[in-house]
């Protein structure tokens, strides 16, 4: 009974390493009882995210009436009786699966002696949840005066009352579907329904033909970030650390790890908040915290200097690496790819002209990733890598003219060269808008 209790809310297993099976092996009670929770988990998911219409449409329908609400009461009864059930029964067979009870010794084995603790356990994937902190960054206690939300105002010229009702709209609208709709790797149907399978086997890759170490990193702000370190010293280039920041729906399992680990180097990976298993959202001081807390780690754990760490940040994510090149100055160098210059331009595109003022609020307010103000107060190496056929940071499609990334190029020009950019600005601007074949001969 101690057994059946200990495993009714245990973590899921997903994987046992080197055991060459793609997947780990339910028997057929835990796998039906994983199911039903699976099921019911994803529908509750998809009842937030669809409240709003579904409250209405209960209304409409007349269906908050006494009676109406009491057999409703009672369905959700039946179902949570059916969730306790099936509870029930993916405890009882995990306890007569002999690989799950060997795991679960190791997951509850003593901890005094934490690395050796950390090497018998990275031999499973499991529930991140349940995953031991590896690395914390002390706490800082949240100030209302920089968190105040009604500080600023993206929109100084309107009368006060209209500009606290852009600013609380703002609010509303950041915390619930802006947020998402610029990271949409913080939805939990993409990462549960869409990529979960992919994931397990990105990892798989990096833990079983990389050598790779998964390590749960707690932030300043309390949350916890998903890390996965590739160590390649002893190799030619791996003194370096390339620490990877990945898109707005990229995940290091699947991103642009494998990168710079095939060229050689050590890579440090990691998720941003919200994403997969890291807990918290991607807004702007929480992704300050979560890559703070990466170079830290990668400094006082894992031993390397400043000047051994490269910033490899790919779209969105080089905001991340741009801001953790200004505050670690001394880094190795700064690489951007398909990264462009600010996001308000871009928001502004995708969203009706009615609206420009909410979104402006939105996004300086919020959301403010200007990268080409950042790269201004690096002085470092810089790579930045423009994709000709990018679709997203383009403005106009198949307009290489309107990729942000011209003017993030030349943004860090005018901080760097003034006087050149100032005598030859409108010449410099035509020829970053040229293709590699328009070049020839100018």
């Amino acid at each position: 009974m101690r057994q059946i209790l200990q495993c009714l809310l245990s973590p899921r297993l997903y994987k046992i390493y080197y055991d060459g099976t793609p997947y780990y092996t339910k028997n057929k009670l835990e796998r039906w009882g994983s199911n039903v929770i699976i099921s019911a988990n994803a529908m509750l998911n998809l009842g937030i995210y669809s409240s709003p219409l579904l409250l209405m449409y209960l209304y409409r329908r007349g269906l908050y009436t006494v009676d109406e609400m009491k057999t409703m009461g009672r369905v959700f009864g039946g179902i949570g009786c059916i969730i306790a059930a099936s509870l029930l029964l993916r405890a009882v067979g995990r306890v007569y699966n002999p690989e799950y009870m060997k795991f679960m010794k190791v997951l509850n084995q003593d901890r005094r002696d934490m690395r050796e603790y950390l090497m018998s356990i990275r031999m499973y994937d499991f529930d991140f949840s349940h995953w031991p902190v590896s690395f914390a960054v002390p706490r800082k206690a949240k100030s209302w005066s920089i968190s105040n939300p009604f500080k600023n105002s993206a929109n100084p010229d309107m009368g006060f009352l209209f500009r606290l009702l852009i600013q609380i709209l703002a609010i509303f609208a950041s915390r619930t579907f802006a947020i998402r709709l610029i990271y949409p790797g913080t939805l939990s149907v993409i990462h549960n329904l869409l990529v979960g399978p992919a994931l397990l086997h990105g990892r798989t890759q990096l833990v079983e033909v990389h050598d790779g170490k998964r390590a749960k990193i707690a932030t300043a702000d309390g949350n916890h970030i998903d890390t996965m370190f590739v160590d390649k010293r002893g190799d030619t280039r791996g003194d370096m650390l390339v620490i990877c920041c990945e898109g707005n729906s990229g995940f290091y399992e699947v991103g642009i790890m494998v990168t710079p680990i095939k060229a050689g180097f050590s890579a440090l990976g990691w998720n941003h908040p919200g994403f997969a298993t890291s807990t918290g959202m991607p807004f702007p001081s929480q992704e300050h915290n979560a890559i703070d807390a990466v170079v830290q780690y990668a400094k006082k754990e894992l031993g390397f200097q400043e000047n051994q760490l490269v910033f490899f940040g790919w779209s969105i994510g080089g905001y991340t690496a741009t801001w953790a090149a200004v505050k670690y100055p001394a880094c190795k160098a700064l690489i951007l790819d398909a990264t462009f210059d600010d996001l308000l331009p871009l928001a502004e595109r995708q969203m009706p002209a009615s609206w420009r003022r909410l979104v402006r609020e939105v996004v300086r307010s919020h959301v403010d990733l200007h990268i080409a103000e950042l790269i201004s107060n690096y002085s470092g190496p810089v790579k930045l890598v423009r994709r000709t056929e990018d679709e997203i940071i383009c403005l106009e499609q198949g307009k290489l003219k309107s990729n942000r990334g011209n003017h993030l190029l030349l943004k860090l020009l005018e901080a760097r060269h003034p006087e050149t950019l100032e005598k030859h600005g409108p010449a410099m601007a035509a020829y970053a808008a040229l293709r590699d074949s328009q070049r020839v001969g100018v």
